[in-house]
């Protein structure tokens, strides 16, 4: 007998329909085909004590799986649910008239029960688009694949369960979330707050320039004074995320198994991987491709402390998803693409000793050359702000009066990045100043005759490069932003320019 299943493989973050065949005849022998890896093929096992440990009869006859299409490499212990339910079917324990209305995915424990699996979201939004009647998995991975409006989401703890379920003696009841509702009741920001920050205003109005454009930012300062805790303080400051960026943020960590409980996600991610990350893990990839460390900053923060104790190769690997927004991996069979729109806050010492060149007990020049010589020139070159952290001295410290909150600060933001969404309200994937390509620059960032000369004095002196110019232009477009003002005016210019530290004569002393 010959029963069809509905499965699903995740590539990327989209999910791509596997179609279950089963077929039992007479003979003996247990054949699964269709490029399975070890973990499918370790499945039969999983599958035969379940069935002894519930009752259930494993077929003495050749059992045939083709898991379509048979070019596509299967992973995952997540087909076993699937292929118990096919062999339940084929062999008659199970009514097959409605086995192919479901997708039906989970992994099998060897009493039956139903562990949590990786990528239940894209999986749910293919069932939803291909017309299933409903989606069995299991309960851990409900909330998340619930998210997807207008399909049936049976969450399931045991094989015993879907199999009276597919019977019709136990009905289960889908699992309904209203997602608009839940997200509106879900939407909050970070705990910390730029209250608790004392001194650092100039550091603060720099994170405030970032946060309304979605500049990246780099941090130098000497220990203790105040570079981790800033960053950890910039997504309160953010524009809370919209139902769109939420859906794509929970997308990928759906992929990585991050995100099996909590459903929609709504807080903006912030990640601070280790200097020792590798640069497969940073940006993606693997034997078999898995999202990095970039894209599950997507629609966040990345933060990377000391930045030149990152080795260069892993951070050379950033310098396209900086500017693509999404990073590609190939390989000889297939490609996939991750969404990498994140935003890139880096701190880092002055030199090897933490100090700056004018203090006492600095490095001499050339250690800081060889120091900040570990990052390259077109990765700096795709950091727009670059601003010195002090040292807050004690009276600021000691002092009992609060900083300005981080509410009063977002507020600001988003009065500024309303400005810029009707600005680019007619593009498609440009939503922010940084974002802004050269074309969009050359239209919204006109310069006056004496804001010109200004700039074309810091370009001569400086030696700044033509990528370097573009970010003052884009950084300047955010002051006016913040301001209101429809012009670039020679102050944007100027205070930009004061936001490329690194690139300065002197700097190193």
């Amino acid at each position: 007998m010959l029963v069809q299943l509905h499965g699903a493989a995740v590539l990327g973050v989209e999910a791509q329909p596997i179609t279950i065949e089963v077929n039992i005849d007479t003979g003996i022998g247990y054949h699964l085909v269709g490029l399975p890896d070890n973990a499918v093929r370790e499945s039969n096992y999983r599958i035969a004590a379940a069935f002894q440990n519930n009752r259930f009869k494993f077929p003495g006859k050749k059992i045939t799986i083709n898991m379509a299409p048979a070019d596509q490499r299967k992973e995952g212990s997540a087909y076993d649910l699937t292929l118990a339910v096919g062999i339940l079917g084929a062999s008659g324990q199970l009514p097959d008239e409605e086995l192919a209305d479901y997708l039906i995915m989970g992994e099998l424990a060897l009493d039956g029960s139903i562990r949590p699996i990786r990528g239940a979201l894209p999986m749910a939004i293919y069932a939803q688009q291909a017309g299933l009647k409903g989606f069995i998995l299991p309960k851990q991975n409900a909330a998340e694949a619930g998210i997807v409006n207008r399909l049936n989401v049976y969450g399931v703890t045991h094989l015993r369960e879907v199999v009276d379920f597919l019977k019709g003696t136990k009905p289960l009841a889908p699992l309904r979330i209203d997602t608009r509702t839940q997200f509106a009741q879900q939407l909050k920001y970070p705990e910390y707050d730029f209250s608790d920050v004392r001194g650092q205003e100039t550091v603060k109005r720099c994170m405030e320039i970032a946060a309304a454009g979605g500049h990246n930012i780099i941090l130098i300062g000497p220990p203790g004074a105040g570079k981790t805790m800033l960053a950890k303080r910039l997504p309160s400051i953010l524009p809370p995320m919209t139902l769109k960026e939420a859906l794509e943020t929970t997308k990928i960590h759906s992929v990585v198994g991050r995100n099996t409980q909590q459903g929609l996600i709504s807080l903006r991610p912030f990640r601070a991987p280790h200097h020792t990350i590798s640069d497969v893990a940073l940006v993606g990839g693997g034997q078999y491709p898995q999202p990095g460390e970039i894209s599950l900053a997507h629609k966040g923060v990345l933060f990377l402390d000391e930045l030149p104790e990152f080795k260069r190769s892993v951070l050379e690997v950033m310098r396209q998803p900086l500017e693509d927004r999404e990073v590609t991996i190939s390989r000889a069979k297939f490609t996939v693409t991750y969404p990498s729109s994140f935003m890139l806050v880096a701190s880092m010492n002055p030199s090897p000793s933490g100090y700056f060149a004018t203090e006492k007990g600095s490095s001499s020049p050339q250690e800081m050359q060889r120091y900040l010589g570990k990052i390259s020139g077109p990765l700096l070159d795709r950091i727009d702000l670059h601003i010195e952290v002090e040292p807050v001295p004690f009276d600021k410290l000691s002092a009992a009066d609060k900083g300005e909150s981080s509410e009063c600060i977002r507020a600001r933001v988003n009065a500024a990045r309303a400005i810029q969404t009707d600005r680019f309200q007619i593009y498609q994937s440009i939503h922010y100043n940084a974002q802004m390509s050269a074309r969009q620059i050359r239209k919204h960032c006109v310069l006056h005759a004496s804001s010109t000369a200004l700039l074309k004095e810091a370009m001569e002196r400086l030696g700044l490069s033509a990528r370097a110019y573009d970010r003052i232009l884009k950084v300047a477009r955010t002051l006016a932003d913040l301001e209101g003002a429809t012009q670039l005016h020679t102050d944007h210019i100027a205070e930009a320019i004061q936001y490329r530290s690194l690139d300065r004569d002197g700097w190193l002393g």
